[in-house]
């Protein structure tokens, strides 16, 4: 194969793995996903009659945005520990 070829399909799949890679570590996915999170909860604790389901729905939603923040960091002491 052309050479040129080869490093234009390199730099396109480079593209695609930093968006990738922006997408997992952007604000609007996180906050998607608490959101998707917090409206099945709701749902569930609706279907189950639990008490104060707009409430209690609040408290994973919130635990699961605080994971996605933390976790950049001990992705890091991970990886420096495995060295």
């Amino acid at each position: 194969m052309d050479v040129e070829n080869e490093i234009k399909k390199i730099k396109q799949r480079n593209a695609k793995v930093e968006a990738d890679k922006a997408w997992e570590l952007s604000f609007t996915r996180r906050a998607i996903l608490t959101m998707a999170t917090y409206i099945v909860i709701v749902i569930f604790l609706i279907s189950i009659d639990a008490p104060n389901p707009w409430f209690n729905a609040a408290i994973p939603a919130i635990a699961f945005l605080l994971s996605t923040l933390t976790l950049p960091f001990v992705k890091e002491w991970w990886i420096e520990k495995r060295k």
